[in-house]
């Protein structure tokens, strides 16, 4: 299993259409072959700075994900509300599992 963490920084005037066209998009990102979770985050002091943060199955998985029709018609879209490139990070847990509390 990998994470896929992704760091958006999104035009101020364009938070709204970005927000409106992510949610339905997420549910058919999570519907992918391969992706255990995934979730969309803001940042609670830069409001227009975003994150995904994906769990895949294994780093083809994400490579298929990142061939996809789907992926490149998101990206086509998502990219043009950006005021600064993306920062993206695969990385793994050192951990099998979390610790319980």
């Amino acid at each position: 299993m990998i994470t896929r963490i992704v760091k958006m920084t999104v035009n101020p005037s364009k938070i709204e259409e970005f927000i409106q066209f992510i949610e339905p998009t997420m549910q058919k990102i999570q519907q992918f072959k391969g992706c255990e979770h995934l979730e969309f985050l803001k940042d609670k002091n830069e409001k227009n700075i975003f994150f995904s943060y994906s769990m895949w199955e294994s780093e083809d998985s994400l490579e298929n994900y990142r061939k996809s029709k789907l992926f490149k018609e998101f990206w086509a879209t998502v990219k043009q509300w950006f005021v600064k490139d993306t920062q993206a990070w695969t990385v793994d847990n050192i951990f099998d599992r979390v610790p319980k509390k």
